[in-house]
């Protein structure tokens, strides 16, 4: 049987600004770091919020056309329902000690994992450095990104 290859370094890009979206990358990245696996986050278009500091402790879980919720699209555009649900799902996750996003992130930087914001999403969002949360670690271009990434997987959430 021959020795499989094993990861060294991931590179994770999170492009959905939703509870559903930023979670999986921040788990991926959390568990990557604790198996010593070298790991960046690149936030692009809507998942800038996860880093944006108006944004990053507002995201919700997005309840329209979310075919996981088994929701009627109808249902989860009713006013109050997306926080309802959002409220839901967050006191599940607490329950199972995961972090709220804005402590992850933080969490996550603290372990040594890259944080970095996509310059075309930036500049598209007309924000600044200062929008964004301290633990970003540049605003990068794609790039810039892509040599960070060299000799890892990409993972796009």
């Amino acid at each position: 049987m021959a020795a499989s290859a094993t990861i060294e370094k991931v590179s994770i890009i999170v492009s959905k600004g939703s509870l559903e979206g930023i979670y999986p990358a921040l788990i991926m990245a959390n568990g990557a770091r604790a198996e010593g696996i070298e790991a960046d986050l690149f936030f692009t278009f809507f998942g800038l919020d996860a880093i944006t500091k108006k944004q990053y402790d507002h995201i919700k879980l997005a309840t329209v056309g979310n075919p996981g919720l088994h929701l009627p699209t109808l249902l989860g555009g009713l006013p109050g329902v997306p926080d309802l649900i959002t409220r839901y799902m967050e006191r599940k996750m607490e329950k199972l000690d995961i972090p709220p996003i804005p402590e992850f992130i933080e969490m996550i930087s603290d372990t040594g994992a890259g944080i970095y914001a996509c310059k075309a999403s930036v500049d598209l969002f007309e924000l600044g450095e200062d929008d964004l949360i301290e633990q970003v670690q540049g605003v990068i271009t794609v790039g810039e990104f892509y040599d960070h990434a060299a000799g890892g997987q990409i993972i796009y959430t």
